[in-house]
Formats: C-alpha cells, sequence, structure tokens
C-alpha cells in the first residue's frame, strides 16, 4: 500500500506522454529520412534486405533517441 502511495500521477503522466512524443519525433525523423534518400527506405530493409542500410538507419535511430532524451530531460 506504501508504493503506491508514493506514486504521483502527474509523473506517471508526463512519462507516458514524452514516451509518445519520443515515439512521434521518431517515425517523423524515419519518413524524412525516407523521402531524403533516392531509395525506398521500407523496399531496402524489408526486400532486399540490405544490411548496410540496416545498420546505418539503426544507428541514426539510436543517436536520435539519445537527442531525443536528452531534449526532453532537459
Amino acid at each position: 500500500m506504501d508504493i503506491f502511495a508514493q506514486i504521483q500521477i502527474a509523473a506517471v503522466l508526463g512519462t507516458i506522454f514524452y514516451a509518445f512524443l519520443g515515439l512521434f519525433l521518431m517515425i517523423c525523423c524515419y519518413a524524412i529520412i525516407d523521402k531524403l534518400t533516392p531509395f525506398s527506405l521500407h523496399e531496402e530493409l524489408s526486400k532486399k534486405a540490405n544490411v548496410a542500410v540496416a545498420i546505418v538507419m539503426g544507428s541514426v535511430m539510436i543517436s536520435l533517441a539519445i537527442l531525443i532524451a536528452n531534449v526532453i530531460r532537459s
């Protein structure tokens, strides 16, 4: 019972909001990168199984996640 008394609703709602905000920003960044490249990222990743593109996109997404997390935290 003591654990539930310490949980603050505002903190939980803020965490959920920022989680969805970060997810939305990641999806927007993926769409922007997809538009800027001369090929379709979805086709390269799913149909052609291009490992090089997957590694580059994975590193881009990790770096974006770090940036978004630091911006939200500050």
